[in-house]
């Protein structure tokens, strides 16, 4: 392949893999330090009929130049740290951090058998021994009995025209074989076997704005898994192979078939229920109830999270529906009428928790009694109440403490796990005593999260010993990975060690010389030493990489106002509110900023704006009606101060200030 390398000149690349069958095959180029790159240019392996036997981008929009993130040379393009333990058998990264290298090995080059069974010597033993010796062993010597199915049977309820299963399914080992490679995972050990619990070598995401909908729909891409946790179907002991033959990646039936095998077609597959011709698109269960997003420009992926179209919450808070994905001349509204004239009593789906999340995303105070409920509620999919405590940690309020407290003794792992992360804010006595019986939790996703939560802390060396040395493990596992070494350098931070902090921040850097995180706490530790100038070069140079970079130009803001260069810090703060304008304080700290320059007039229509995108912020709220109050507008303050009551009832201070606000009887 002729094409731009890594200095921007043309150059001819051998080719030393090709990378999946279809409905696209990607291409591999060998570097000398053992990492192989995927090319961003695609072979489309489909019929030409279906638009395919052509080459195409696999980034059309954003034509990614050497040097950003998205071009084929580039770390997110690395086959050996993205792709590779999903699409081989056996996989061992083998990155060494000393000499920055990957020696990558693979028993198979592709998913063969003992991907999702384990290892097969045992499975050989067994075929080999005498026919009634065999029988004896259940397992058949494979190490992952994938056996939830076994003996189990669905029956159809007349009145609901569903099936139930014949005993609740008691464990989650076959879903977690798969989640393995159809999820999007953090992954932080390659010694993970077959049948091992999900949570000892993979950290699943939550459904975090960016790669979620608000509603759970999936946006970025996220694969099945942490949609399938949010479906009835799961809830009520769906395993995947109830849909799916794993060895042959077929559906058990075709079409509409697979689903009736839980739903009675003459209920269900019938115009009554789906409004719309018997044959038609409309009329596929999974057009509704599944809808598609594509992703790598061709490859169109159903949500697995199986659920009832919703347009009313497309009118309520702007996510998608299944009806206006084919009706996309009407509106949301149009389509939410209809539904409710089709069914007046409605289900409202098993997502209960949009609305509470889209609030808690644009910033309303009123998602926190909401969020501690779904969190505590243990008929919610646990995806969803751990991503209800991120949420929670990110507004520390009243229902956020006990809330944190309580999950902590969840019987799932990754609430768990959310939980002691989020204790990272709590002062450290409260923490140590909270967190500390966490260190011997059996998920080593929850040990690591708590290795790294009680850092620095007053727990005795000894208890942290065998947690930190997981915890060390697992960052040193992904040596190769920027983040991994900004991870690297807070711990080292936390337990005081600034030297080893130093480093790391700098081998991140070395890696990724745009990875602006590392910058800037590389820059909050020179000014934790008093270097004030080190810090404010540190930053310019970010800046220098990543002019784009909001969280850069708002640490170099910080340390202007340090240095007392005002004029020049509100310029940086105001590019960074600017650039993230939903980041609450980023726009709070600009307009104090602002103020204490003596632009209070400034400070106030910044604030304005930012109450615009944030309406419900409390401490945007609170600082508008403290700064107009001082300004003389004290009815203005006053509007802001009512505004804050009714988005945070109930808290002292705000009934302090509405009180200090009131005009005074003569």
């Amino acid at each position: 392949m002729n094409t731009e390398g890594r200095d921007g000149r043309l150059a001819d690349f051998e080719i030393s893999h090709a990378f999946g069958v279809e409905p696209l095959q990607q291409y591999l180029i060998d570097f000398p330090d053992g990492r192989r790159q995927a090319l961003g240019l695609a072979w489309d392996s489909r019929p030409k009929a279906a638009g395919g036997q052509r080459w195409f981008h696999l980034y059309p929009k954003e034509k990614p130049k050497p040097g950003e993130r998205l071009h084929w040379t580039s770390i997110d393009q690395n086959w050996n740290f993205q792709c590779a333990d999903c699409h081989s058998t056996n996989l061992r990264k083998g990155y060494d951090a000393a000499s920055g290298t990957f020696a990558t090995t693979w028993t198979d080059i592709n998913v063969n058998c003992e991907a999702c069974h384990g290892p097969g010597s045992a499975h050989l033993a067994w075929a080999k021994r005498p026919e009634g010796e065999r029988a004896k062993a259940a397992d058949k010597g494979l190490v992952a009995r994938l056996d939830e199915r076994r003996g189990v049977t669905w029956t159809f309820a007349a009145a609901s025209g569903s099936a139930a299963r014949s005993r609740p399914r008691d464990s989650a080992r076959e879903i977690e074989a798969c989640a393995r490679c159809h999820s999007r995972r953090g992954q932080f050990s390659d010694d993970h076997a077959a049948g091992s619990p999900f949570t000892d070598a993979f950290r699943p995401a939550l459904l975090e704005p960016g790669l979620y909908r608000a509603d759970g729909q999936m946006q970025d891409e996220v694969f099945n898994y942490g949609s399938f946790l949010q479906s009835r179907m799961n809830a009520h002991g769906v395993t995947c192979s109830d849909c799916h033959d794993p060895h042959s990646q077929k559906l058990r039936a075709p079409g509409n078939a697979v689903c009736a095998q839980c739903h009675l077609a003459a209920k269900f597959d019938a115009p009554e229920h789906h409004r719309h011709k018997t044959g038609t698109k409309g009329a596929e269960c999974a057009s509704c109830h599944m809808p598609t997003v594509t992703y790598m420009v061709i490859d169109p992926r159903h949500d697995h999270a199986m659920r009832v179209p919703r347009p009313d919450l497309s009118v309520k808070i702007g996510t998608p529906n299944a009806c206006n994905d084919c009706h996309r001349d009407r509106k949301a509204a149009w389509a939410a009428e209809a539904v409710a004239k089709w069914y007046p009593d409605r289900k409202p789906g098993f997502q209960a928790f949009a609305e509470a999340f889209a609030a808690a995303d644009r910033g309303a105070v009123s998602a926190d009694g909401p969020l501690a409920k779904i969190a505590a509620d243990r008929s919610q999919p646990a995806l969803v109440r751990a991503s209800a405590l991120a949420r929670l940690a990110r507004r520390p309020g009243p229902a956020t403490f006990p809330a944190l407290e309580a999950a902590l003794g969840d019987p799932d792992a990754v609430v768990r796990a959310t939980a002691v992360g989020a204790f990272s804010e709590v002062e450290p006595v409260a923490r140590a005593r909270l967190v500390e019986r966490m260190l011997d939790d059996p998920s080593r996703l929850v040990r690591l999260e708590a290795a790294r939560v009680l850092a620095g802390t007053t727990v005795a060396p000894a208890r942290l010993e065998r947690a930190t040395a997981e915890y060390l493990a697992s960052l040193r596992f992904n040596a190769d990975r920027p983040e991994a070494q900004l991870s690297l350098g807070n711990f080292a931070a936390a337990r005081g060690d600034a030297e080893g902090a130093i480093a790391a921040f700098l081998k991140a850097l070395a890696i990724e010389p745009a990875f602006a995180e590392a910058s800037v706490n590389l820059a909050d530790l020179h000014r934790s030493r008093g270097e004030d100038a080190r810090a404010e070069a540190v930053l310019r140079e970010a800046l220098r990489r990543d002019p784009a970079s909001a969280a850069a130009h708002h640490a170099l803001g910080l340390a202007l106002v340090r240095q007392k260069r005002l004029p020049e810090a509100v310029a940086s703060l105001a590019r960074a509110a600017s650039l993230a304008p939903t980041d609450t304080r980023f726009a709070y700290v600009h307009a104090v900023a602002l103020n204490d320059a003596g632009r209070p007039a400034d400070a106030l229509r910044a604030l304005d704006a930012a109450l615009v995108r944030l309406p419900d912020d409390r401490q945007l709220l609170f600082t508008a009606a403290t700064l107009r109050a001082q300004a003389g507008d004290a009815a203005g303050g006053l509007r802001h101060a009512k505004r804050l009551e009714t988005v945070d009832p109930g808290n002292p201070q705000v009934l302090q200030l509405v009180r200090a606000l009131q005009p005074r009887a003569p």
